[in-house]
């Protein structure tokens, strides 16, 4: 059953519904009604490419901002958060900031629920990293953990302090 997560500004949705494995698929509901779920190379890509208009580190800090205050439910007053630190970003940007900021923000709440998910929320924070702080392409981010064992990416993430 669809849960309503933002309502955004270019008048479509964050949702989250059932996909294939739990009822955390995070998807982007068009104006039409059609749904359909993000990748992360999309949205890795796309705030790559915003980030390189601002200052370094402002998407990436404001995503921590984010990150720090996530857990497992929907929470009104980061959907705010969301809202001024999407503000804060140039008029061109800001229906992309908010959707990927409100897209990520959800898929982390996921995490945070999935079952047998050990590293939860922290998986988005490492993809986030690598293409923000260490210049990974987005492809690369968004594949890297796939397949490897989750001691082998805590070791990896712990350096960094998350």
């Amino acid at each position: 059953m669809a849960r309503l997560i933002k309502n955004l500004k270019n008048d479509r949705q964050v949702i989250f519904d059932t996909g294939n494995f739990d009822d955390w698929c995070v998807y982007v509901v068009e104006s039409n009604g059609i749904k359909k779920a993000p990748y992360d190379v999309t949205y890795f890509g796309d705030l790559k490419n915003i980030s390189e208009h601002y200052e370094e580190d402002k998407v990436y800090n404001d995503f921590v901002e984010i990150y720090n205050k996530t857990s497992k439910s929907i929470d009104q007053n980061i959907l705010s958060l969301i809202d001024r630190l999407v503000s804060t970003y140039k008029e061109e940007h800001q229906v992309l900031i908010e959707q990927w900021f409100a897209v990520i923000y959800a898929g982390m709440i996921a995490e945070e629920n999935k079952q047998y998910a050990i590293l939860k929320k922290r998986i988005k924070r490492l993809g986030m990293h690598q293409t923000l702080k260490l210049g990974y392409e987005p492809r690369i981010a968004a594949n890297f953990s796939k397949g490897k064992k989750w001691r082998n990416l805590d070791t990896i993430m712990k350096p960094y302090g998350f």
